[in-house]
């Protein structure tokens, strides 16, 4: 039988001898009359083709440092997990976040097999909250799923169990300009890069300082939607809750509102799904009023025109109008969403994976609004790092509808990585099939996006050490 295969093979060279097997299946001989029961030499071959750069059983975190980006679009602190056999996960804490939300964890997760992403993300989750205060651990189990698929060498969708699509839709915020001229510009400018879902603002904040659109508007820095360093009379507009300041919207305010989107739905057209954020700050009649004067222009949904909390104002809006409502990029894992999907409160979720708990509790969330028929939309404004955990959970979940980009104009946003290029093309993202997230921050780039004053990866012992009792029951 030996000389059989001798003369078989003789004249091959050695990759040639293992094609011929491979492909020929030997007729039925076996391995052990092949290597005549030598189990080194079987071993050897039948795992020729298997990864040797690591042994994901035996996997360790040997430590995890921070690089805070500034402009990508915004304030991203990027996370370097380093271990034991070289290798190194990413991931990203949210937009806006601390860069100490992730680095008190390290003491949580230094020596552990990130492997484990489950079983260490129900240590960290404690240290999570609502919004930014999720950063950290969001960030986190992004890494450890970015180790995870390298290890074992598959992508992160893989062990989400597997993709639905190939492709990745991207919703883009509409930019707007000084007019309706420039504003048409700037469309034709998304819709010539490829993009098919568009998403707008307005609101109460372009009404504040034109005459008899707004009641009790004077007293509050209705402008200052998002920044709380202003106060006004009646308090800090930024930081109070809808219902509290008590502003209203007169008939010619919401004639105005109506001109305005009229006009840009014009610009964009019916053909291309156009969807709106960032209203103000007012109770759930305003919102009724504004969702019910938005009805003819059939948007694809309005977004947080209040905070997600209120379960019961959300029910009364998406009761009383015909357009889709949406909310959660603020809400920290699967439970609150549970709510509003089970009160009815909303016609769409919209989780933000840097703050819902990452690429597993995201696709949890949204598998539980599939089953009750509920669309998924996924809010996203970081870098590539925090898209691509986006891309592959997106991947991975059924009801998934658009996930938003907000780095479109960011000069050099796609350099900031290898292993993909480009990352977006004509509004849609290609989901990897490289090991973990598929891609590596490509640090000579990313060093130019460094904040002001900030240290690159810098060691952080002093993070080593817990100095606390984590148990959360007696």
């Amino acid at each position: 039988m030996k000389n059989i295969f001798s003369r078989l093979t003789s004249s091959a060279q050695p990759a040639d001898r293992r094609e011929f097997i491979r492909n020929a299946g030997l007729g039925g001989l076996t391995l052990g009359m092949l290597f005549d029961g030598k189990f080194e030499q079987e071993t050897e071959f039948i795992t020729q083709k298997v990864k040797r750069d690591s042994k994901p059983s035996e996997l360790k975190i040997t430590d995890m440092r921070v690089a805070v980006l500034q402009g990508v679009p915004f304030s991203s602190p990027i996370i370097r997990i380093d271990t034991n056999q070289g290798l190194v996960g990413w991931g990203e804490v949210r937009d806006g976040a601390s860069a100490n939300y992730a680095l008190m964890l390290k003491s949580r997760i230094l020596g552990k097999n990130p492997c484990n992403v489950e079983q260490l993300f129900k240590v960290i989750k404690q240290f999570g909250n609502h919004s930014r205060a999720a950063g950290g651990v969001c960030g986190v189990e992004m890494a450890l799923w970015d180790l995870a698929g390298k290890a074992y060498n598959v992508p992160a969708y893989q062990m989400l169990g597997g993709k639905y699509r190939d492709y990745i839709r991207l919703y883009a915020d509409t930019p707007e300009g000084k007019n309706y001229e420039e504003f048409a510009v700037n469309m034709n400018k998304r819709k010539e890069q490829g993009y098919s879902f568009l998403k707008m603002d307005f609101g109460i904040g372009m009404l504040a300082d034109k005459p008899g659109m707004l009641v009790n508007a004077n007293n509050w820095s209705v402008k200052r939607q998002w920044d709380d360093k202003e106060m006004g009379k009646l308090g800090n507009y930024a930081t109070t809750k809808h219902p509290f300041t008590r502003i209203q919207i007169t008939k010619k305010g919401i004639d105005a509102l109506v001109e305005h989107v009229g006009r840009v739905r014009d610009i964009v057209g019916y053909d291309t799904p156009l969807a709106a954020d960032h209203f103000g700050h007012f109770d759930v009649n305003t919102a009724i009023q504004i969702g019910e004067a938005m009805e003819p222009f059939r948007l694809a949904w309005l977004e947080d025109l209040v905070p997600w909390f209120y379960t019961d104002h959300w029910k009364q809006i998406s009761d009383a109008i015909e357009t889709p409502t949406l909310t959660g990029e603020d809400i920290f894992l699967k439970e609150e969403f549970i709510k509003l999907i089970d009160a009815k409160a909303i016609d769409m979720v919209h989780p933000d994976l840097a703050s819902s708990g990452g690429l597993l509790e995201t696709k949890k969330i949204g598998d539980y609004a599939e089953e009750k028929g509920v669309p998924m939309a996924m809010h996203f404004a970081g870098s590539p790092i925090c898209m691509m955990a986006n891309v592959h959970c997106a991947a991975a979940t059924e009801n998934f509808v658009a996930l938003e980009h907000h780095g479109v104009d960011v000069p050099g946003w796609e350099d900031l990585v290898t292993g993909m290029k480009p990352i977006v093309e004509k509004g849609f993202v290609k989901v990897p099939d490289k090991p973990g997230l598929g891609v590596e921050l490509n640090e000579e780039v990313a060093k130019k996006f460094l904040k002001k004053g900030a240290t690159w990866f810098a060691p952080t012992d002093t993070w080593n050490t817990r100095d606390s009792n984590d148990r959360e029951w007696s």
